[in-house]
C-alpha cells in the first residue's frame, strides 16, 4: 500500500480521451488515446507516478501517416494499442473510413518510434478485418495482433471474436493464418482485445457490452496464447452497469500496466453524465487499481467491479508536472500541443502562425457541415464550469464569409457565435446552432457591429453544465462584455443523439468559412482558456 496515502483522482484525462492504451517504460507511463476525425492522430500523455500526467507531441502528425479527409463523423483514429518492448514503442491504430450499416471499413496500421516524442514512422499496414487492434510481445520474442473481426453478413453476430496472428519485425507484415480465439460472453459485443502473461497464463482483456451504460471489462484466460480460453466466472471485473448512482458512467474497454514497484493498475474510459444521460466531455480516462484473486483472476482492488472517483496511488514519490498556461498568445513558432485541427493537418496554406507575427491567421475554407476542409483550431472542452475568449480581426464582405468562436462536437451538432457580413447591417454578430443535423440561427436579428475596418473584437464563451453563453466586446475593459442571446442547452454536444451513434467529444475553439472560396482571412490575437 501506498504509505505516503497519495491518491489518484478520476478521471485522470479529463475531456474527449477513450479507449486508453497503457503501457510501461522502466519507471515511465503513457497512456493513448482515441482522436477519431481529429488531427494530429492519437493522443499521447505521460506520467512517472500515474497521479500527474501531461501531453506529449501527438504521433500521427503527417498525412502520409494518417489521410482523414472524407472521413465521417467519428471515423478517423479508433482505439490506438501503445507498447513498449527492448527499446522500441510499437503504436498501433485503425483508421476507421466507413461505420455505419452493415459494412465497416477499418484498416489497422503500425508505427514505431525509439522515442516516445517521435519522430515515429511511416505506417505500416496490417489488416482490415476489423477493429480494435493490439500488439502482444511474448516472452520468446515472437509479436502477435489481435483485433476484433466484422461479420457484415446478415444473421450472423457481427462483433465475431477476436483473431490472432503472428506479427514478423523482420517481414514488416502478417504472417501465417488469423485463428478465432474467443467468441466472446453472453455480454456481447466483444471489441477492445490485449493479451498479457501474468504467473503462466494468459489473460484476454476486451471489452463488452457496447460502448454506452452497459459498457463492460471482461476477462479469460489460457495457458496456451492459442486458446481455449476460460471465462471468468465473475466477469465482468469493471462495469458501472446497473449502477446509475455512480458518478462515473459507461466504464469499459480496460488495458493493464505493472508498475515498477509490482503494482497492477487498469486504465479505462468512464462518461460523466451533466444531464441524464448526456455526456457533453465525451468519454474520458480513468485508473483503478487491481490486484490477483488466490485463485489467479484479476480484480479491482476496491473488492467489486465498480469505477471509484479516488484510488490509492503507487508506492512511487509524486513527481507532478507544470500546467499549460491558460493563455496562448499565439508566440510560437509552432501550435502548442492541447490544439487540434479536423480531418486535416494544419498548413501555412490556410493557418499559420508566421504572416503576421503574435496572431494566429486562419484561411476561410468549407463550411461546418464539411468531411474535408475546414479551417477549424480547437481544443478540448475538459471541464463542465470553464469559459473561452480570444480577439479577432476580420474584414468580411460577403454573408458566405464568417469567422468566430465556436463549440463543436461534429457537422451535424455546434454552436457557433460569429461575425460576418449582411447587406443591410454591414459587420454584425449572430449564433448559427446545428441540433441533430437542424440549422438555426439563435438571434432574432444579427447585432450591428459599429467598427472602422481592422478594429479587434473580442467573443467569449461561458459553459456552465449543461448550458452555454456568448459574450462580445468592443473596447479592452472587462466590464465592457455585452451578453449576445440567451443562455442555450448544449446537451447534444454529446455522444447521446437519438437519431445515431457516435463516440467524440466536444471542443471548443477557432474557426473561418469563405463558401464562396475567396479565402478571406481572420487574425486572432489570443486564446484564453480556464476552468473553474
Amino acid at each position: 500500500m501506498n504509505t505516503t496515502t497519495t491518491m489518484i483522482t478520476n478521471p485522470i484525462l479529463t475531456g474527449f480521451h477513450p479507449d486508453p492504451s497503457i503501457c510501461r517504460a522502466g519507471e515511465d507511463y503513457y497512456i493513448a488515446t482515441s482522436t477519431f476525425e481529429w488531427f494530429p492522430g492519437v493522443r499521447i500523455h505521460h506520467s512517472k507516478d500515474l497521479v500527474h500526467w501531461r501531453a506529449l507531441p501527438s504521433p500521427l502528425t503527417r498525412k502520409s501517416q494518417l489521410n482523414m479527409e472524407g472521413n465521417i463523423n467519428s471515423g478517423g483514429v479508433w482505439a490506438p494499442c501503445l507498447s513498449y518492448d527492448h527499446g522500441m514503442f510499437y503504436l498501433i491504430y485503425t483508421d476507421v473510413k466507413s461505420r455505419i450499416g452493415a459494412f465497416k471499413d477499418t484498416h489497422n496500421y503500425l508505427v514505431t518510434a525509439t522515442n516516445i516524442e517521435g519522430p515515429w514512422s511511416e505506417p505500416i499496414y496490417l489488416n482490415s478485418s476489423g477493429f480494435d487492434p493490439s500488439l502482444f510481445h511474448d516472452e520468446d520474442g515472437r509479436k502477435w495482433l489481435v483485433n476484433m473481426i466484422w461479420d457484415h453478413r446478415k444473421g450472423k453476430n457481427r462483433f465475431a471474436g477476436i483473431v490472432l496472428q503472428e506479427y514478423s519485425v523482420q517481414e514488416q507484415k502478417l504472417v501465417g493464418s488469423a485463428i478465432n480465439i474467443f467468441k466472446g460472453t453472453e455480454l456481447g459485443l466483444t471489441e477492445a482485445p490485449h493479451l498479457y502473461k501474468h504467473n503462466g497464463y494468459y489473460y484476454l482483456v476486451t471489452a463488452e457490452g457496447g460502448t454506452g451504460y452497459e459498457h463492460a471489462v471482461t476477462v479469460a484466460r489460457s495457458r496456451t496464447l492459442q486458446g481455449p480460453y476460460e471465462v471468468d466466472p465473475h466477469n465482468p471485473i469493471l462495469t458501472s452497469h446497473g449502477r446509475t448512482d455512480l458518478p462515473l458512467q459507461k466504464a469499459g474497454h480496460g488495458s493493464l500496466v505493472e508498475t515498477h514497484t509490482g503494482e497492477w493498475y487498469m486504465a479505462h474510459l468512464v462518461g460523466r453524465p451533466v444531464q441524464e444521460k448526456h455526456c457533453i466531455l465525451g468519454r474520458e480516462t480513468a485508473l483503478q487499481r487491481c490486484t490477483w484473486s488466490e485463485d489467479g483472476w484479476l480484480r479491482l482492488a476496491s473488492g467489486d467491479r465498480y469505477p471509484e472517483l479516488q484510488v490509492p496511488a503507487p508506492n512511487i514519490k509524486p513527481q507532478p508536472f507544470e500546467p499549460s498556461a491558460e493563455m496562448d498568445h499565439f508566440d510560437q513558432s509552432e501550435l502548442r500541443n492541447d490544439w487540434n485541427t479536423l480531418r486535416i493537418p494544419p498548413d501555412e496554406n490556410w493557418l499559420t502562425l508566421k504572416e503576421r507575427p503574435g496572431y494566429l491567421r486562419l484561411y476561410g475554407m468549407e463550411s461546418m457541415s464539411s468531411t474535408h476542409r475546414q479551417s477549424m483550431l480547437a481544443r478540448r472542452l475538459d471541464a463542465f464550469k470553464c469559459e473561452a475568449a480570444t480577439c479577432l480581426e476580420f474584414e468580411p464582405d460577403h454573408p458566405q464569409q464568417m469567422a468566430g468562436l465556436i463549440l463543436y462536437y461534429d457537422t451535424q451538432d455546434y454552436l457557433y457565435l460569429r461575425v460576418t457580413y449582411q447587406e443591410e447591417k454591414g459587420l454584425c454578430l449572430g449564433i448559427l446552432q446545428s441540433k441533430y443535423g437542424v440549422y438555426d440561427e439563435l438571434l432574432e436579428e444579427d447585432v450591428p457591429l459599429p467598427l472602422q475596418t481592422g478594429n479587434p473584437i473580442r467573443l467569449k464563451v461561458v459553459v456552465h453544465h449543461d448550458r452555454a453563453c456568448f459574450y462580445y466586446a468592443l473596447e479592452e475593459r472587462e466590464a465592457s462584455w455585452t451578453q449576445v442571446g440567451e443562455w442555450t442547452d448544449i446537451t447534444h454536444l454529446c455522444d447521446e443523439s437519438p437519431e445515431y451513434i457516435r463516440f467524440t467529444g466536444t471542443y471548443i475553439g477557432l474557426c473561418v468559412q469563405d463558401l464562396g472560396g475567396t479565402r478571406r482571412h481572420a487574425d486572432f490575437d489570443y486564446f484564453r482558456y480556464s476552468t473553474s
